[in-house]
C-alpha cells in the first residue's frame, strides 16, 4: 500500500490527532517549531487542504491516519 505522508510527517499528524499543539510537537520530536510548521504545510500541500482539521479528515479518509 502505497503512502503519501513520509514518517516525519505521519508522527507530526499522530499527534496533532492527540491535541498537541505546534510547541509540544517541536518538543517531543526536538526539531523546531518552524520545521513542524513546514512538514504540516507540506501535507496540506500534498492534500489541497487549507486546514489542518480538513487535512486530519483527508488522512482519515485515505485510511494514512486512524482515529
Amino acid at each position: 500500500m502505497r503512502t503519501i505522508l513520509t514518517h516525519r510527517e505521519k508522527e507530526i499528524f499522530l499527534l496533532i490527532k492527540e491535541n498537541y499543539k505546534t510547541q509540544q510537537i517541536a518538543s517531543v520530536l526536538n526539531i523546531s517549531e518552524k520545521t513542524v510548521r513546514n512538514h504540516i504545510a507540506n501535507v496540506m500541500n500534498k492534500l489541497g487542504a487549507n486546514s489542518r482539521a480538513y487535512a486530519m479528515l483527508e488522512l482519515v479518509k485515505m485510511k494514512e491516519i486512524e482515529l
